[in-house]
């Protein structure tokens, strides 16, 4: 057993110190959004955030992750889809199947975290997931649209 903090919420799953952490979100917690795609660590369908850092779940043992590790998924970005990144890839309709896209959104919520303003080449280095239908110029024009949705968006808990 072990503790796992998945989208601000401790739950205790069963599973063994070496499942991958994929599987304990998506089998004991519950939460489908991040996909299996290769099993080892390779396409990103599988990423997370795990202290705001991207992690390929699929590769990551259940047992290396702390408690007061903070594990966000695909659903814990948003409850209403409603951040830059997520209004981006809607409005440019990114996914051609999806498959990757949770992941894709997950790494590129992550880049924008650290680099506001990214460059071309700034995105093609953080972005390594896999695409199998080949959006990635999609991809780049979004995370593009994402920072400049998240530079106008007025600013949180500011008078």
């Amino acid at each position: 057993m072990a503790k796992l903090n998945i989208n601000g919420r401790v739950r205790d799953v069963q599973v063994e110190p070496d499942t991958p952490l994929l599987w304990a979100i998506r089998e004991q917690a519950g939460l489908t959004g991040t996909k299996y795609g290769c099993g080892v660590a390779q396409c990103g369908a599988c990423s997370v955030l795990l202290n705001g850092n991207v992690v390929r779940s699929c590769s990551l043992p259940v047992g290396s992750v702390k408690p007061t590790d903070l594990i966000v998924t695909v659903e814990g970005l948003s409850p209403t889809s409603s951040t830059a990144v997520q209004k981006a890839w809607l409005a440019l309709d990114v996914p051609q199947c999806g498959y990757c896209q949770s992941g894709q959104i997950v790494a590129a919520t992550a880049l924008l975290a650290k680099n506001p303003s990214p460059s071309d080449a700034d995105i093609d280095q953080a972005m390594t997931n896999i695409c199998r239908c080949g959006t990635y110029q999609r991809v780049r024009a979004a995370v593009h649209m994402a920072a400049d949705l998240a530079k106008s968006a007025p600013a949180r808990g500011k008078a």
